[in-house]
């Protein structure tokens, strides 16, 4: 008798075809309802790291500025490179980039500046997560 009920039990011991599909058919439902959220947060995020990483090289710009009697950097480098005392404009050694691993561009005619990010296609113009992030929008969001 007891063989019998071992037997039986073996042959019970797994997942019929009809569970697995149930599980699958779960799955693939929750993954269609999950993944486009997850992928709308993660543009968020990057364009937000972006936002905040313009925002800290315009106060190291404007901190370089009031050491050097009102006059812009040439270039984005200068604000990572030590002064004579020992002090950088952004805490870092080296440039920061965007999430895309692309570099912040700069622009300046000696009087006004720009900062900005070309997006995740790293050209210009664009839309979603390709669009441009410049310091000028963030100072009209503010």
């Amino acid at each position: 008798m007891k063989l019998h009920t071992n037997v039986r039990r073996a042959r019970r011991a797994g997942f019929s075809l009809a569970e697995l599909m149930v599980v699958i058919v779960i799955l693939g439902l929750l993954a269609t309802l999950v993944v486009p959220n997850v992928v709308g947060y993660l543009f968020k995020a990057n364009s937000e790291i972006v936002k905040v990483d313009i925002a800290s090289l315009v106060d190291g710009i404007k901190q370089y500025q009031i050491n050097n009697g009102g006059k812009l950097p040439d270039r984005l480098d200068v604000l990572i490179e030590p002064d004579p005392n020992g002090h950088r404009y952004i805490d870092a050694k080296t440039m920061p980039k965007d999430p895309w691993k692309n570099e912040y561009q700069y622009e300046t005619n000696g009087s006004e500046y720009r900062i900005y990010s070309y997006g995740k296609d790293g050209m210009p113009g664009g839309e979603g997560e390709d669009a441009d992030i410049d310091s000028d929008s963030i100072r009209e969001r503010k």
